[in-house]
C-alpha cells in the first residue's frame, strides 16, 4: 500500500492522478488485511481503529484543509533574505496550530510571488518544505498527523509543548541556515532583478480573516473535549465524537461564511481531501495486522533503545509516510511491555519523544514523507519554478542540510 504512493507518482502519473484509482488500490489492498482479522475473530480490532482513529483523523485534516483554504493571503513585497526568513519562520510556527498543510497553503503562493522576480528561488521552496511543510509541526497535535495519533492514544494536548526545544533548535537553525544561503543567492540576482523586485511591491493582505475564529475553535475543540477535562467522556467510548462534531461545526461555519470569490482565489477544490480519505483508508485498514504482530513480538526485534527508535522512525517516515509509522512504532512500544519511568499515551516518555520528533522531522526528507511535501512541489511548478526530482532533492537539500541538523538532535537531545 505504501509502496503504491512511492511508486505510482513517478512512473504512472496519468493512472494516478485520478482519485478514483487511488480508492479502487486501496480496497485491493485492503482485502487480505480485512479477511485475515474476520478469520482469526479480530475484527473488532478492525472496528475500533477505523471508527476511534481514521474518522478522527480525517475529520480533523478535512476541517483544517477546509478552514484554511478559506484564508487567501497575496501581496508582494521585496524578496531580501531578512523578508523571505520571517516568511519561514512566521510558517514554522503557523504549522503547529494551523497544520503543515494549512500553512503550507497560506503561505506558499505569497513567498512565490514575493520571490517571482528573483531569479535563484527554488532553494526558497527546498527550505519552505522542510521548515514549513514538516519541522514547523512539532508543537501540538494539531500541527502533523502522527502527532494526532499519539494524542488518540493518551497523550495530552500539553505534552506536546515539551518538544518544544527540539522545536526551537531545528527550526533556529534551519532559519540560521536558509539566511545565510538566501543572502548568497540574493547577492548573486542580476541588477535588473534586484530593481524589479524594488519597484513591483503590493502590500501584503489578508482575506477571509473571520476563519481564524473557526480555527481556535478546532485547537480549542482538540485541547479540552477530551477525557482529560471532561470525565464523562469515560462513561461510554462514543462520546469523545463530541470533540469531532464541534470540529465539524467550524469547518461548516467556515464554508458559511467565507466568501466563494477566497476559495476561488485559493484554487480551493476537495481533491486533495479525497486523496487523504482514500489513501489512508488503505494504510488504516492494511496496518492493522502490522501493528497487532508487533504488539505481540515487539521484545524479539531488538528495537528497544530510544536512539534505535529515532532512527528507525526517521528511515521509514522518509520513504513511507509518517503517520502509519508512527503508529507502527508506538504498537511496537507497547509491546516491549515497559512500566517503569514516566508513561504517555501507555510507552515511556522517552521512546514517545524519539518516535514524535523523528516522524515529524524526518518527514521531510524526502517527497513522499509528508503530504505537504509533494503539494508545496506541485504548486512551484505550476508557477514555473524547475523543482529537483525526487533523489535531486535528497543529495542536493535533504541529506546535506536536514539530516545533520537531525542527527544532532538526536545526539544532544534524545
Amino acid at each position: 500500500m505504501l509502496g503504491s504512493i512511492a511508486v505510482f507518482p513517478l512512473f504512472w502519473n496519468h493512472f494516478w492522478e485520478k482519485n478514483k484509482n487511488k480508492l479502487i488500490l486501496a480496497i485491493i489492498f485492503s482485502i487480505p488485511a480485512v479477511i485475515y482479522l474476520f478469520s482469526i475473530n479480530l475484527s473488532y480490532v478492525l472496528y475500533e481503529i477505523m471508527v476511534f482513529d481514521y474518522i478522527p483523523f480525517i475529520i480533523l485534516l478535512g476541517a483544517l484543509f477546509t478552514i484554511t483554504g478559506g484564508i487567501f493571503f497575496t501581496g508582494d513585497i521585496e524578496a531580501t533574505p531578512k523578508v523571505n526568513t520571517i516568511f519561514l519562520a512566521a510558517g514554522a510556527l503557523l504549522a503547529s496550530f494551523m497544520g503543515t498543510t494549512g500553512a503550507s497553503m497560506l503561505l506558499i503562493r505569497p513567498v512565490i510571488q514575493t520571490n517571482k522576480e528573483r531569479q535563484y528561488k527554488v532553494h526558497t521552496i527546498l527550505f519552505f518544505i522542510g521548515i514549513v511543510a514538516n519541522c514547523g509541526g512539532l508543537l501540538t497535535p494539531l500541527g502533523d498527523p502522527p502527532l494526532f495519533m499519539m494524542y488518540l492514544r493518551g497523550a495530552p494536548f500539553t505534552w506536546f509543548f515539551e518538544l518544544f526545544i527540539e522545536w526551537v533548535i531545528v527550526n533556529g537553525l534551519l532559519l540560521i541556515i536558509y539566511f545565510f544561503v538566501d543572502s548568497y543567492f540574493h547577492k548573486k540576482e542580476p541588477s535588473s532583478a534586484i530593481v524589479s523586485d524594488r519597484t513591483n511591491i503590493r502590500p501584503l493582505r489578508i482575506d477571509g480573516k473571520l476563519n481564524f475564529i473557526w480555527l481556535a475553535g478546532v485547537v480549542l475543540a482538540v485541547a479540552f473535549i477530551n477525557d482529560q477535562f471532561l470525565k464523562f467522556i469515560h462513561l461510554n467510548e462514543y462520546y469523545r465524537f463530541l470533540r469531532e462534531a464541534v470540529i465539524l461545526l467550524m469547518a461548516y461555519l467556515s464554508l458559511v461564511f467565507t466568501k466563494h470569490i477566497t476559495r476561488i482565489s485559493n484554487s480551493f477544490t476537495w481533491e486533495p481531501v479525497k486523496e487523504v480519505a482514500y489513501l489512508f483508508l488503505g494504510i488504516f485498514i492494511t496496518m492493522v495486522p502490522c501493528i497487532l504482530y508487533l504488539e505481540q513480538n515487539a521484545k524479539t526485534l531488538g528495537v528497544e533503545s530510544t536512539s534505535q527508535f529515532y532512527y528507525f522512525t526517521g528511515i521509514l517516515s522518509s520513504f513511507l509516510d509518517n503517520t502509519p509509522t508512527a503508529v507502527t512504532f508506538h504498537s511496537l512500544a507497547l509491546g516491549l511491555n515497559q512500566t517503569t519511568g514516566s508513561i504517555v499515551a501507555g510507552i515511556p516518555e522517552e521512546l514517545l519523544r524519539a518516535i514524535c520528533v523523528s516522524a515529524v522531522f524526518f518527514g521531510s526528507m524526502t517527497y513522499i514523507g509528508n503530504g505537504p511535501n509533494f503539494m508545496v512541489k506541485a504548486v512551484a511548478e505550476e508557477n514555473n519554478i524547475k523543482m529537483p526530482h525526487f533523489f535531486e532533492y535528497m543529495y542536493k537539500f535533504s541529506l546535506i542540510i536536514l539530516l545533520p541538523v537531525f542527527i544532532l538532535i538526536q545526539l544532544i537531545l534524545i
